[in-house]
C-alpha cells in the first residue's frame, strides 16, 4: 500500500479551494490518505465544514486522520471530527481501521519530553494532569495497536514519539513536541511505519529505539524541504 501522508494544513474559513488539489494528487500518487493532526486552525467547525468539503471535491481514495492542539483550540473536536467523518473520514481518537489489509491506529498524543529528560508525574497536582494526560494517550495508542490483527499496522499521531524528527525546532520547546511515552506500544507492537506533524521546523525522519521508521510529514516541514506537492508517500506492506 502506498500512503501519502501530511499534516498541519490549519484549514481556515477562507481556505475554500485551497486543498482540494492536493488531496486530488495525493489520490492518484497512494492507496490512501492521512493527515496527522491540526487539520484545522482554531478547531472550529466552520474550519472543518470548509476542510470537509475540500476532502469530497478531491479526495478518491480513504482517508484516516488524527486531530491535533489547533483542533482542540476552541474545545469543539467532537464538532470537527464529525464533520470530517460525515464525508468519509476515519478520524481515529484511540480506535483503528484496517483499509486493504493495513491496520492503521491513531491519537493525538501528548507533550512531556523524550527519554530521560520526559517530565515525570511528580510534585503539583497541576503537574501530575499533565503527566497524566500523556500516559492517557499512550494507553490509546496502545489499546488501538493492540486491536489491529493485519501484519502491518501503521501509528498516526499529532506529537511525536521521537527526539529526531523534532530536531531543527528550539531546543527549549522540544517538551513540548511530543513524548518518549508514544514510543513504546509502536515497538511492542512492531509497527511498520509512524506518522506525526506539529513539528513544522524539525526533521523529516528518524527511528524508534526499535527501528520502526518515523516520519514527520508537517505541509511546511514538506514544503520546506522539496516535496512541492505538499505531502508524502511512503509504501508499507
Amino acid at each position: 500500500m502506498r500512503i501519502a501522508a501530511v499534516g498541519d494544513l490549519h484549514c481556515t474559513r477562507q481556505a475554500h479551494g485551497t486543498f482540494r488539489g492536493l488531496f486530488a494528487e495525493a489520490s492518484t500518487a497512494a492507496d490512501a490518505v492521512v493527515l496527522c493532526g491540526d487539520l484545522t486552525d482554531y478547531g472550529l467547525p466552520e474550519e472543518a465544514d470548509v476542510l470537509a468539503d475540500e476532502l469530497s471535491a478531491g479526495a478518491t481514495v480513504p482517508v484516516i486522520a488524527v486531530l491535533g492542539n489547533h483542533d482542540h483550540e476552541s474545545d469543539q473536536p467532537d464538532a470537527v471530527r464529525a464533520r470530517l467523518t460525515a464525508v468519509g473520514a476515519h478520524v481515529l481518537d484511540g480506535e483503528g481501521v484496517e483499509i486493504d489489509g493495513v491496520g492503521f491506529a491513531g491519537t493525538k498524543g501528548f507533550a512531556g519530553g523524550f527519554g530521560t529528560h520526559g517530565l515525570g508525574a511528580w510534585g503539583e497536582s497541576a503537574i501530575k494532569a499533565f503527566v497524566q494526560a500523556a500516559i492517557e494517550e499512550e494507553l490509546k495508542l496502545e489499546t488501538s495497536l493492540g486491536r489491529l490483527r493485519t501484519r502491518h499496522r501503521v501509528a498516526l499521531l499529532h506529537y511525536s514519539p521521537i527526539l529526531q524528527t523534532v530536531v531543527g525546532e528550539p531546543k527549549e520547546i522540544y517538551a513540548w513536541l511530543g513524548s518518549t511515552r508514544l514510543e513504546e506500544p509502536i515497538d511492542r507492537y512492531e509497527v511498520t511505519a509512524a506518522f506525526h506533524g506539529h513539528a513544522h521546523f524539525g526533521s523529516l525522519e528518524g527511528r524508534t529505539r526499535g527501528g520502526v521508521p518515523v516520519y514527520n510529514v508537517s505541509h511546511p516541514l514538506l514544503r520546506a524541504n522539496g516535496h512541492e506537492r505538499g505531502f508524502r508517500v511512503v509504501e508499507v506492506g
